[in-house]
């Protein structure tokens, strides 16, 4: 096999120092720790650490188990509170149980918090800064001039692997997790895998959070805040003990990186990164990824923001007033006169209901209720644009001409009523039961509300009608109640009603009963 020499043109690095002579860290008057053996590390854009081995320590360490950060490099840093002059700093000090190959040169030593101590004191040299230039390449070219291009976080996760590869970073496999805003679906996990044409994208359901694939992955530790993770399978296969670490292994994988890709909002993301070099990542190759998150992150949260924007949208207003509203019709006044069957359902005996099941049972009946409704509108082109109470307000465009948004309505509420009939399980084994009521006409399909709250919304005297029309079946005991137009042209035997003087309806409107249960005649 060819292995690439791996190298990158940023200057990310970490060196460390044996001090000499007797190094001394003071907290006022109090010796913190004294040591002919300390150390101090130098990492880019860091300040300088001075390690004490553990055995010249003199401060009181009291382990804090239930802490620990995460760093790429040097591994996961455990931490104790620092006793010293009869006070007690929280997190005061650090070490790395099992460091990874950048941070060997400490193992066994700790390091203190800034502020901790207040001085120290040595006999060589004063400690510098380490002299740190700015971060350039062709990576960082690319992030910065071309990725905003990718239509897609799929192409823009795929355009990234490829660029770091061509980079000289022996990366072979990345994953991103972006968290979602939609009522069914948690998050976006998509898979680039180097040497193949397409980035896999898998969309789980809020159910996996509960599975124990995703309690027992990177993914879940690094979402829950508790800092990343770097497993080099060769040097600290131990440290966690996560399954998917034996697949990678077999697939040949030698070092695997997550770390949080955290979001404006402080939802945190998970960037996962593997190699299949012998060496694994290098501390240049791995410090220019970890510098760059932040940018990364960024350009990830755009995709991600278009996408919830899309799904709060569609989830609060339906997918085709959302996709208007998305378009930029969003001023007061902003919409079309349409011709549209429109569809008012509501639920019989829901007072009767919330008193004998309670709130919440009453809310799970209702949450079936809309979600029947809602289902069976779309299936038939309809759009339900909002739920009233226990009521259901749906158009039916009329783009295909004026029988076939009546035939639609008609067959939805047919279909409605059958679908209640039957007994579900969140209201004991219960049927259902609701009165419809449809009517066609023009109405303004748009914008209204004040200057600063709207609602997308249908006004006109059809969603008037169908409302009352649906109050009259209600009340006589007719599940469906259409206005005669509409009647029509359902294709269902119908009931005739006369004309009927509908409350707030100034003329008598001629109605009919849908029959229910017979089918359409078409």
């Amino acid at each position: 096999m060819t292995v690439r020499v791996q190298q990158t043109s940023n200057d990310y690095g970490i060196v460390v120092e044996q001090l000499s002579g007797e190094v001394v860290a003071r907290r006022g008057e109090h010796v913190v720790a004294r040591s002919n053996k300390a150390r101090v590390m130098y990492e880019t854009r860091l300040s300088p650490v001075v390690y004490f081995p553990f055995e010249d320590v003199l401060a009181g360490l009291e382990p804090a188990p239930a802490h620990k950060t995460f760093c790429p490099f040097k591994g996961t840093a455990s931490y104790s509170h620092v006793t010293v002059g009869g006070e007690t700093v929280e997190y005061g000090a650090w070490h790395y149980p099992k460091a990874l190959p950048e941070g060997q040169a400490v193992d066994g030593c700790v390091g203190f918090m800034p502020g901790v101590t207040t001085s120290i004191e040595h006999e060589g040299e004063p400690i510098a800064e380490m002299p740190t230039g700015n971060i350039s390449g062709p990576v960082v070219d690319w992030l910065l001039r071309e990725a905003w291009l990718a239509k897609t976080p799929e192409e823009l996760l795929a355009a990234l692997g490829n660029k770091l590869v061509a980079d000289g970073i022996a990366v072979s496999r990345m994953s991103i997790l972006i968290w979602s805003l939609h009522p069914m679906v948690a998050g976006q996990n998509c898979i680039w895998v180097r040497g193949e044409d397409e980035v896999a994208s898998r969309y789980p359901s809020y159910e996996i959070l509960e599975s124990p694939v995703f309690k027992d992955s990177p993914f879940q530790h690094v979402a829950n805040g508790l800092g990343g993770i770097r497993q080099k399978l060769d040097t600290n296969p131990d440290e966690f003990d996560f399954p998917i670490m034996e697949d990678l292994k077999e697939q040949g994988v030698t070092d695997y990186v997550a770390m949080p890709l955290p979001f404006s909002d402080g939802r945190i993301n998970v960037l996962t990164l593997a190699s299949d070099h012998p060496n694994g990542f290098t501390t240049a190759n791995l410090g220019l990824i970890f510098e760059c998150s932040a940018l990364i992150s960024r350009l990830f949260e755009v995709f991600a923001l278009t996408s919830n924007a899309t799904t709060l949208l569609e989830t609060y207003l339906g997918k085709r007033t959302g996709a208007r509203v998305l378009g930029g019709e969003i001023r007061r006044g902003d919409g079309d006169v349409i011709d549209a069957a429109i569809l008012f359902c509501d639920l019989r005996h829901s007072t009767r209901l919330e008193t004998e099941l309670g709130r919440d049972d009453y809310v799970s009946v209702l949450n079936q209720f809309f979600e029947t409704a809602t289902d069976i509108v779309n299936a038939h082109d309809g759009e339900v644009l909002k739920f009233i109470g226990d009521a259901v307000l749906a158009i039916f465009p009329a783009g295909s001409g004026h029988a076939q948004a009546c035939r639609q309505a008609a067959v939805s509420a047919d279909e409605i009523v059958k679908a209640l009939a039957e007994p579900c399980e969140e209201n004991g084994g219960m049927p259902l039961s609701c009165a419809i009521g449809i009517a066609y006409g023009d109405v303004t399909y748009g914008n209204v509300g004040s200057k600063e709250r709207l609602d997308f919304t249908v006004i006109g005297s059809a969603a008037n009608l169908a409302a009352r029309l649906g109050e009259h079946g209600k009340v006589n005991g007719k599940e469906i109640v259409a206005s005669g137009d509409v009647a029509r042209e359902s294709g269902f035997p119908l009931e005739a009603l006369g004309s009927l003087n509908l409350h707030n309806v100034a003329e008598p409107l001629e109605s009919f009963a849908i029959k229910t249960g017979s089918g359409s005649k078409d």
